[in-house]
């Protein structure tokens, strides 16, 4: 079992380019099968969770290539598309 805590200390690589997307801020989780369906890394700077947020990356699930100890890599394209493994 893993708790969303542990999901959190881990960075987040694109794959596709080698980058650190950031750290897990939040989970989309299906309420009907209660999977989950995506992982959410909030980007830009927050001064002490009061002035805005930054845009939120949506990673869907599916698109997680790797769980590791430290890092999590990910199939991301700046282009909003999701990896669909049949367009390879």
């Amino acid at each position: 079992m893993v708790k969303i805590s542990d999901f959190q200390v881990k960075d987040v690589v694109n794959v596709a380019d080698g980058k650190k997307l950031g750290n897990i801020d939040d989970l989309e989780i299906n309420t009907t099968t209660g999977k989950i369906d995506a992982i959410i890394i909030s980007t830009g700077t927050r001064m002490m969770g009061l002035f805005g947020r930054g845009e939120d990356v949506i990673i869907p699930w599916r698109n997680i290539v790797k769980i590791g100890a430290d890092v999590i890599l990910v199939r991301f394209y700046q282009s909003g598309e999701d990896y669909n493994e049949s367009s390879n």
